[in-house]
């Protein structure tokens, strides 16, 4: 028989960034500990709001099932005495699990023999197991911060106020800090704060929306969407896309009752970013902007309550913001009596990393770092560059961003702009952050995206400089997030260049404030960011072996990369493509760590080595343009004409003759075929393509 299982921590308000985060540990923990206790179940399904954690399993069985269990008793030796005779010890044992001393038997272990017992273990029943798993979940779900509330022992991200278990409509009555489970629920705070009863899942989230309480986060995000696009469609607006305020919103409400406020038309001389974080940050509000796209001196502000008189609360939320705007106003004033490349100097004042020294620094790296990409990739925009480089962090010292970090770099752009630089110089200013996260866009412009890697490889080089390198799950400089957003600029702007190079440019940009070798800087850098390249291209769905396989042969140029691992994929999923891995694997196989591809052709004594060397060359000549031209799809069609010429090589020749110079021009032979093949990929890599042939 298979039961529902309903599981509700009710508590106080928990913080909006705590609440997804708590209902996927919530889930994941619950499908370990039923795993664990071997008691079969169907779907988990996980909801929740600001004052409950909610889990669902569907079809959880009655019981666990019987078993049969090894139990280990004593070693042999205590076991039997001398005459083969069992010992107390062996009594004893077989009495505590209740059989006969017939029934046990001796076993083998990697400590020795034992002594040994097959008992049967009868299955418990899911609401006693339960009874012990639901509490330990309890006490063990991670939050950011918990504390223990009041006398309680247990703690938590916020007082538990009540608890609802039901396995099969019957009440399991676990218990922690006092509050005793039982089988009712409660709305709303406001609006209907009583218990009510429930029945099963659909019964709880029934009563509860009956109660203005959207339980599950997908239902009551949609809900908050579209209550939101009315309320701005209502004033001829529309809101500004949000997904991280409308997730935020989501988890800070029960039920979304949103109004729409008003603002000070003076206040749209403000930059748009300005407007819409000081509206996002500080209150939650929603932007509003006409068709156009330009700002509208309105908002939209969501409520967790539904008030009878609308104009009270728009009232109350238009005050909050006239006064954050009116520090952002002060701010913005404040900051523009000073051009941003007088802030400058002052960076000086402004630590970048203990060890390695102020932000001015950095900006002064940053700077010849810029140059140095600019005169090799766009040697017109090397000044803009430079100069977009040494003003990139001046906004760090602004009241602004001072207010509102996340503004960095939008700042930049927006001073840069009322002192008269360049366009160019302002948007890299704003752009060299970019992306800010996995999936965000890359810099549009050219210089944008040599400032955000100048900035990025200074970061890398500087902390593997100092041995401040990530370890496990703890990467506190975040150099994963940096490395990723150097290979996407690259990747977007379609940027060829040499990583050892550039390493070895911001080492030695350092000085002496790195206490590494710099050769081993260079060479661990590289390595990280090959493996969180690797990473991030198998994240995406590609086969791990084929990235490997481009990999293997050189990544010290990561789009060059790219085009060996795009070409590899369309290619490996020819037929004929099998069949040269499976050449390639032969010739693999016999090298071994032979890497000479010296060939006299005068010493070859059968006409399949010759015809080996012929194809051999022929290849190469043709493979060598269509490489250089990173033509690496029509390269590896070209190399497939090296299939019949080896296995006709194989079945003819001998290769691993006694013959010393026989046996090494050979095995050159061999050699320069696998050469020939290295100058796209490893083919070694790729597993699960290799067949003998």
């Amino acid at each position: 028989m298979h039961k529902e299982l309903l599981f509700e921590i009710g508590t106080e308000e928990i913080p909006a960034g705590y609440l997804s985060p708590a209902l996927e540990a919530m889930r994941a923990m619950l499908a370990d500990q039923l795993r664990q206790a071997d008691l079969a179940h169907g779907a988990i399904t996980v909801a929740g709001t600001p004052r409950r954690l909610v889990a669902r399993v569907a079809e959880l069985a009655a019981r666990q099932p019987d078993r049969r269990e090894q139990v280990i008793g004593p070693p042999r030796k205590a076991a039997f005495d001398a005459n083969g005779n069992p010992t107390k010890a062996a009594l004893g044992f077989a009495r505590s699990r209740g059989i006969a001393m017939e029934d046990t038997e001796v076993v083998a272990t990697e400590r020795g023999e034992y002594l040994a017992a097959t008992v049967e273990i009868a299955g418990r029943p899911a609401n006693e197991v339960l009874g012990e798993i639901l509490p330990a979940i309890i006490t063990s779900l991670p939050f950011p911060k918990s504390m223990r509330w009041g006398s309680g022992t247990v703690p938590f991200a916020r007082p538990i106020q009540w608890l609802l278990v039901l396995y099969g409509g019957e009440v399991i009555p676990i218990a922690v800090n006092d509050v005793v489970a039982g089988r009712t629920t409660r709305g709303h705070r406001f609006h209907a704060p009583q218990e009510v009863e429930v029945g099963d899942f659909a019964d709880y989230c029934r009563k509860l929306e009956e109660r203005h309480v959207l339980v599950d986060p997908a239902r009551r995000r949609q809900a908050l969407v579209e209550r939101v696009t009315a309320a701005a469609t209502a004033i001829g607006g529309r809101v500004v896309a949000d997904d991280e305020l409308v997730a935020t919103v989501t988890n800070l409400v029960e039920e979304p009752h949103p109004v729409v406020g008003a603002f000070d038309e003076r206040f749209l001389a403000l930059p748009r970013e300005v407007l819409i974080t000081s509206m996002r940050e500080h209150q939650k509000y929603f932007a509003v902007e006409d068709e156009a796209g330009r700002l509208r001196p309105h908002f939209v502000a969501v409520n967790n309550t539904r008030v009878r008189d609308a104009s009270v609360a728009v009232e109350g939320h238009q005050r909050v913001i006239r006064a954050r705007l009116e520090d952002a106003w002060f701010f913005f004033r404040e900051d523009c009596k000073r051009p941003l490349a007088d802030r400058v100097a002052d960076l000086d004042g402004l630590i970048f990393q203990a060890k390695l020294g102020t932000m001015l620094e950095k900006c002064e790296r940053l700077r010849a770092l810029a140059g140095w990409l600019a005169e090799r990739l766009a040697p017109d925009a090397v000044e803009a560059a430079q100069r977009a480089a040494l003003l990139a962090k001046a906004d760090l010292l602004t009241e602004m961003v001072g207010e509102f970090p996340s503004l960095q770099g939008v700042m930049g752009r927006e001073y840069a702009l009322l002192a008269g630089e360049p366009p160019e110089v302002a948007q890299a200013i704003h752009e060299h952050y970019l992306p800010l996260r996995a999936g965000d866009r890359p810099p549009a412009s050219t210089i944008g995206g040599l400032v955000g890697i100048a900035d990025r490889i200074d970061t890398v080089v500087g902390c593997f400089g100092i041995g401040a390198t990530p370890t496990g799950a703890a990467d506190p400089f975040g150099l994963r997030r940096q490395t990723l957003g150097l290979l996407h600029i690259l990747e977007a702007k379609g940027l060829r260049l040499s990583l050892a190079a550039l390493a070895a440019k911001a080492c030695g940009l350092y000085g002496d404030r790195l206490t590494e070798p710099r050769e081993q800087v260079v060479a661990k850098v590289l390595a990280f960011v090959r493996g969180r390249f690797v990473h991030d291209r198998v994240g995406r769905g590609l086969p791990q072996e084929i990235v490997e396989a481009a990999v293997a042969v050189g990544f010290d140029d990561p789009v060059d990369c790219d085009r060996r691992i795009e070409a590899l994929a369309a290619v490996s999923r020819q037929p004929e493509f099998q069949l040269l891995a499976g050449a390639f694997k032969r010739v693999t196989n016999i090298l071994k760590d032979h890497e000479d591809a010296t060939v006299e052709p005068s010493l070859f004594q059968a006409p399949t080595e010759n015809t080996l060397y012929e194809a051999l060359e022929k290849t190469r000549q043709a493979v060598a343009p269509l490489v250089a031209a990173g033509d690496y799809a029509a390269a590896l069609t070209a190399m497939l004409a090296m299939k019949e010429p080896i296995d006709r090589f194989f079945d003819d020749v001998m290769v691993m003759v006694e013959d010393e110079r026989l046996r090494a021009n050979r095995l050159g032979l061999l050699a320069g075929a696998a050469a020939l093949f290295r100058t796209v990929a490893d083919f070694s890599k790729m597993y699960a393509m290799q067949q003998v042939g």
